[in-house]
Parts: structure tokens; C-alpha cells; sequence
């Protein structure tokens, strides 16, 4: 038999399950995507700006491609978030990465997109907090309260000093497990009636509102004590747009995959640069205690791509897959 079908039907699949018991830690998740950033500046790493969909029907469909010198893969993302999964028992988001050889072409292995796109949405986040946030950061609020939100109490609880935790979101459900997962973290856990009582006083703000329905701007920055960092992974969509130049600075994920976009998500001259430059010192990163600074993205593809890359590693190292 041919063997570029041999290695398409016996093509591993690294599940959820899986890729948890591969204890991926969080200075291994910012240590690659810091990696793979640096990465495309040398010219190493070859991402293209995210594609979107929109059918109309309240669909997010997206794409992301990365292609990598080490380890030599190709990662692509597929992936639809649908509020009407809800009503057939399934997650609102479902994704799925395939990695292929980037030198051969040849399929390598699907990896589950879900748990990429939480490690490496919580680790873009983590990237840009160590540079924008004050180390001593001690409360945390989160608007939004599904997964995104427990894969940034993850990595934020692991980079900085967490004490307490505020939870304000759409259903009590989440946002009760969120809080009893900071609670076994041995964080202070406060479940908020609004989001403006979880965001007053807190050192960083996370916000990860559903895009889908698109939501309509509720977040005032006038809220946000001096000196606090807030991370948008929603597109800053939930933020109300006219406060947006409180913020002393802004970082955003890409400024070439942002110029791509029909519809920017912050003003141009508001913008202090992107997540590259920060990495590679084109521009400070906090400068005062008192700073207002924020990180707002997209996403990036090269997140998908470091963090499966890293895991394919991993399963390669523990066996589990054929060398």
C-alpha cells in the first residue's frame, strides 16, 4: 500500500483526555508561544492572518494555518462556534487541528482544537500579561465565566500572586465552578451580580464574552483602578469603544493580520503596537505602577501553532506515538 495512505489511516488523535495527561505547564505554554513569536521575526515560522466566515446565522466559522522550521509541522485550525449547539447537548465551540509534516507534506496527527484554543488563548494572554501587568497583581476579575475563563485562571494563578477572584457572567452555573475552582486554588472566590462590581479594584481584568451574537458594549474603562491590565479576547466588543483611550497602553495580537480585517477592533492611534513587538522590544511594556494597560486580540495562529507542536513533541516523547 501506498504509505502516504498508510499514515492517513492509521493517523493518531490526540483527544482531550490525552493532552491532559500530558501535564503541559504554564512555562511551557509561554516559553513556546515566545518561541515561535520570535520565531516569525527571524523568519523561521510562517503564519497566515486568521480567516472568518460569518453565514449570518449567528455561525463563527474560522481558520488558522502555521507553519513551523522546529518541529517541522504545519497546523491548521477548523473551527464553528454555534449557539445553537447548546440545544443538541453540545459545547457552543467545537475546532479540530491537523498537523502535517512540513517538509513532506504527510499527515502527522489530529489534535483536539478545543483544548489548543483554550491553552493557547490563556497563553497569549499570559505572554503579554508578564510584560503589561504589575507582578504583584492580587485579584483578578472575569467577565465571562466558561472555559476560556478557567484556562486563564490557570495560567494567571500560576504567573502571579492571585489572592481573590471575582466572577461575573451570563448564567450562575459557570460562574459558581469558576469560583469553586479558585476556591481549590485556595483563592477568595466572589460571585458578582454585575459586571462593574467585579472589575472595580481589581489588578487584571479578564474578559472572554461570546462573540456570538455579537455582544453590545456593557465594559466601561472608567471602571478600572489605576494601574490595573486588563486581556479581551472577545475583539474588545464588549468594551463601551469611547473609553477605550483611557488605557495608557494598548497591545494588540497582529497589526498585519489586523489590517486584513474589515472592521478594526481599536482605533489605529490608540495603539501602542503588537504582541511581536512587545517580545522582541520595539516598544516598553509597563512603564509606571499607576498605568492603565491592555492586551486585545484576535487570536493568533501562531498560538495554535506552538501549542501543538508542543504537544505532538510531548506524545512523541512519552511513546504514544510512532516515531
Amino acid at each position: 500500500m501506498n504509505t502516504q495512505y498508510t499514515a492517513a489511516d492509521t493517523l493518531p488523535y490526540l483527544s482531550e483526555a490525552f493532552l491532559d495527561h500530558l501535564t503541559i505547564s504554564t512555562p511551557d505554554v509561554v516559553s513556546e508561544i515566545e518561541r515561535q513569536i520570535i520565531g516569525q521575526r527571524q523568519g523561521q515560522v510562517w503564519c497566515a492572518p486568521k480567516v472568518v466566515v460569518l453565514p449570518g446565522d449567528d455561525r463563527y466559522i474560522m481558520a488558522t494555518l502555521g507553519v513551523a522550521s522546529e518541529p517541522r509541522v504545519i497546523a491548521t485550525k477548523s473551527l464553528v462556534v454555534n449557539p445553537r449547539n447548546a440545544e443538541r447537548g453540545l459545547a457552543t465551540l467545537n475546532s479540530l487541528i491537523t498537523l502535517l509534516d512540513s517538509e513532506t507534506g504527510l499527515p502527522l496527527a489530529l489534535v483536539d482544537g478545543n483544548w489548543v484554543t483554550v491553552k493557547r488563548t490563556a497563553g497569549l494572554s499570559a505572554v503579554a500579561a508578564k510584560r503589561l501587568a504589575r507582578s504583584e497583581s492580587s485579584s483578578a476579575a472575569f467577565i465571562g465565566c466558561g472555559a476560556q475563563a478557567r484556562g486563564h485562571l490557570d495560567v494567571l494563578g500560576d504567573l502571579f500572586p492571585l489572592r481573590e477572584i471575582r466572577a461575573f457572567g451570563r448564567g450562575s452555573s459557570n460562574r459558581d465552578a469558576l469560583c469553586r475552582m479558585a476556591a481549590s486554588r485556595g483563592m477568595s472566590a466572589v460571585p458578582c451580580d454585575t459586571a462593574r462590581a467585579a472589575v472595580e479594584g481589581a489588578d487584571i481584568v479578564v474578559t472572554t464574552v461570546t462573540l456570538v451574537p455579537p455582544p453590545v458594549p456593557f465594559l466601561d474603562a472608567r471602571w478600572l483602578k489605576a494601574g490595573s491590565f486588563v486581556t479581551m479576547t472577545d475583539l474588545a466588543l464588549p468594551w463601551l469603544p469611547e473609553t477605550m483611550s483611557l488605557f495608557d497602553r494598548i497591545v494588540i495580537d497582529d497589526l498585519a493580520q489586523e489590517a486584513t480585517m474589515s472592521k478594526p477592533m481599536i482605533k489605529r492611534d490608540l495603539i501602542a503596537g503588537d504582541l511581536t513587538g512587545l517580545i522582541c522590544g520595539d516598544f516598553p511594556g509597563r512603564q509606571r505602577a499607576d498605568e492603565m494597560t491592555t492586551f486585545a486580540f484576535r487570536g493568533l495562529a501562531v498560538g495554535d501553532l506552538a501549542i501543538a507542536g508542543l504537544v505532538y513533541l510531548r506524545a512523541k516523547a512519552t511513546g504514544a506515538l510512532e516515531p
